[in-house]
């Protein structure tokens, strides 16, 4: 099992594929750092050689910012707009859909299970 970025990538998938299994690399980008590097991207992570790691490794430290200080750069951003107070920020902090969604009905990811409000009663047509 290979280790990139401190993360082990599944060694039985294509190589584009387990680079996903990275926190900020995608589909696209894990095609583009392949065909940069100049690797079959439709090759078993387990079929590359050390040195074809090494290149995707080097590439990856090189140009893009992943796992753990992409996740602190996030979190940092979300604290700053809760700092500032702002609506964004607000709606971080209240733990409520932040880009617009509707809150009456579903936004349950957000918002957590469902609680009961006592003396309420559905509504009967």
């Amino acid at each position: 099992m290979a280790r990139i970025a401190g993360v082990n990538i599944p060694s039985q998938k294509p190589i584009w594929v387990a680079l996903t299994y990275i926190y900020g690399i995608g589909p696209t980008t894990a095609r583009k750092i392949v065909a940069e590097v100049g690797v079959d991207g439709q090759r078993r992570t387990n079929e590359l050689s050390d040195a074809e790691l090494a290149r995707i490794r080097e590439k990856i430290d090189r140009d893009l910012r992943v796992e753990g200080d992409l996740r602190r750069e996030v979190a940092m951003n979300i604290k700053r707009l809760m700092d500032l107070g702002c609506y964004r920020g607000l709606r971080h902090r209240k733990g409520l859909p932040v880009r617009g969604q509707r809150t009456h009905t579903n936004a349950r990811t957000r918002k957590g299970k469902a609680r009961p409000i006592a003396g309420k009663k559905k509504a009967t047509k």
